[in-house]
């Protein structure tokens, strides 16, 4: 299966993150192979004013800082970030150097090493393993030591692998979640996306 190019990745968020939907994330876990289709995401930064809600924009004056660096490229990076003292979150990295942009990877549909989500995700439900994006980092094994991984090589143990196009009728977008104290406009942005009424999308909002 073809790995996405660095070329893929070096677009603005918003264009990336609707294109990654169908696409085949996979983790080599121990030599095995963990794999889901991405069914969510959201964008981040890409815009003419800062995002508030991006890291890489609300903090230090839109300056690069040791947690944030990664955000700001070369594209094709991973972005993996720990949040409220006990999730993992994964990002890719996107855009042009220079700039703060990144897609958060938010739900998955398993398709390949259920054995080992199950076990990472012990004592969960299948439709629980990866709708939401602590819950596939943890299926997937994701932490800190993937933080600036190169996704368009298979050295570093993840990579997205290309999948046919999602025809755009079945994408649908809304704002996006988790945004805290986030000022308006940029908590009301349509800049999540995913497939439609697919069981894997987080939360309750598959329509």
């Amino acid at each position: 299966m073809r790995i996405l190019s660095q070329e893929f990745y070096a677009r603005p968020a918003r264009l990336v993150a609707p294109d990654l939907l169908g696409k085949r994330l996979v983790r080599n876990y121990d030599g095995q192979r963990i794999a889901g289709l991405i069914v969510e995401t959201e964008a981040y930064c890409d815009a003419e004013e800062p995002d508030l809600a991006c890291h890489g924009d609300r903090t230090n004056k839109g300056r690069p800082t040791p947690r944030t660096k990664v955000m700001f490229g070369p594209a094709g990076f991973g972005y993996v970030y720990f949040t409220y003292g006990m999730h993992w979150m994964f990002n890719v990295v996107t855009g042009k150097t220079g700039q703060a942009n990144a897609v958060l990877i938010r739900a998955l549909e398993p398709v390949e090493g259920e054995w080992l989500i199950a076990r990472n995700r012990a004592g969960r439900e299948r439709a629980d393993w990866t709708n939401g994006p602590a819950k596939l980092a943890q299926a997937l094994a994701i932490d800190g030591t993937l933080n600036e991984v190169c996704l368009f090589k298979t050295e570093g143990g993840i990579w997205i692998e290309d999948q046919p196009t999602i025809s755009f009728e079945n994408i649908s977008t809304g704002p996006r979640v988790g945004l805290g104290n986030t000022p308006e406009p940029w908590i009301s942005k349509p800049w999540r996306y995913w497939l439609t009424n697919n069981r894997y999308v987080s939360g309750k909002n598959r329509g």
